[in-house]
């Protein structure tokens, strides 16, 4: 698709037709939202603008509730360009607490494994850095997350983790293209240590997996804190509209006429 089509596709819309037609609604997820959610709400609001009953609303590419950032939805026919958007690179920025684990690898689940502060006395940005450049960059096979949107035996695996069933998921391979890290910052007393990282990495690669392995391989346990994706493809966080922003944009719509008495 042409960068001009995507530019008249992108958040131009005068009435309730345009989104039947297709359009590109670039949303920066909130925070302890799901991705559904984002799509379910914007979904509601076209719907009780527009008049419709029925309107096509994906999205292209998850992010986890605890993750904020670009988040790509697309209305009416510009469904059908959803797996066109998904194949596309992604970049995230965000911070990993090592020193501890949780079974989901981020915050959802509480900590688990928590080292003592000496314990990490030995880290240091630059051991870390040598870490992540010798094992973490380039093609690399990767296990995903139980709890995670991946289908084992046609169930979503966070749905049987969080049930405490058995997952067995397989290993993927995914390409890290870049993984800057630091600052390494020392917490209070007890809260272990913060590194900040930044990633480019090719599509279903799942961050969260990344902090666990890097925390693996430093032998000090680590999980993802915070997570922001600033890029999906060509579309970045510049570009992203606040869900209220978007509210009050459907909401001053024209409404739809009504239907001509018979």
């Amino acid at each position: 698709m042409s960068n001009a089509i995507l530019d008249a596709k992108l958040f131009q819309f005068t009435c309730g037709d345009d989104f039947q037609e297709g359009r590109i609604l670039l949303i920066d997820k909130p925070l302890e939202w799901t991705s559904f959610d984002v799509v379910n709400k914007v979904r509601s609001l076209i719907r009780h603008n527009c008049g419709f009953k029925k309107i096509k609303v994906g999205h292209a590419g998850t992010l986890d509730p605890l993750a904020t950032g670009v988040l790509v939805i697309c209305t009416g026919r510009m469904t059908k360009q959803i797996n066109q958007f998904l194949i596309d690179d992604k970049c995230y920025d965000g911070s990993m607490r090592l020193g501890a684990t949780t079974a989901s690898y981020d915050r959802e689940q509480p900590e688990e494994n928590i080292q003592p502060d000496e314990q990490l006395d030995g880290l240091t940005l630059e051991g870390l850095q040598a870490l992540v450049s010798g094992q973490f960059v380039g093609p690399i096979s990767q296990l995903p997350p139980k709890f995670s949107a991946k289908k084992v035996d046609g169930r979503r695996a966070y749905k049987s983790a969080r049930k405490g069933l058995d997952v067995v998921l397989q290993p993927v391979d995914v390409t890290v293209g870049r993984f800057d890290v630091g600052p390494l910052q020392k917490g209070e007393p007890g809260m272990g240590l913060t590194l900040d990282f930044e990633v480019d990495c090719s599509k279903g690669t799942y961050i969260r997996a990344l902090a666990r392995d890097l925390g693996e391989a430093a032998g000090c346990g680590a999980y993802l804190s915070k997570l922001r994706r600033t890029r999906s493809g060509d579309f970045s966080l510049a570009q992203c509209h606040q869900l209220p922003d978007l509210e009050a944009r459907i909401a001053a719509l024209a409404p739809p006429l009504a239907p001509p008495e018979l």
